[in-house]
């Protein structure tokens, strides 16, 4: 199977935030994918009181990390879908 295959990039997207995007041959968002992540991530972190639960606290990473998970596997797949109907 292929490194670029949706569905490897789908797998490393959930496993590891960005790298999704670097195995679809898009390092750049995937540096911008984990940085925001990591940034809106702990903007929640500082906004919200221990009250809320972990997920509550973590909010906008979790948010923006959901987003990257959907984004690498569709750039992935219209890079396949491109790659398999090109004329030789």
């Amino acid at each position: 199977m292929n490194l670029r295959h949706p569905v490897v990039v789908l797998a490393t997207a959930i496993v590891l935030p960005g790298m999704g995007h670097v195995l679809a041959g898009f390092p750049l968002r995937g540096l911008v994918f984990t940085f925001y992540t990591a940034l809106l991530g702990v903007v929640t972190w500082q906004l919200t009181t221990p009250d809320h639960s972990l997920v509550g606290r973590l909010a906008g990473g979790l948010f923006v990390y959901a987003i990257s998970v959907v984004d690498a596997y569709t750039w992935a797949a219209r890079r396949a879908h491109v790659e398999a109907t090109a004329t030789p």
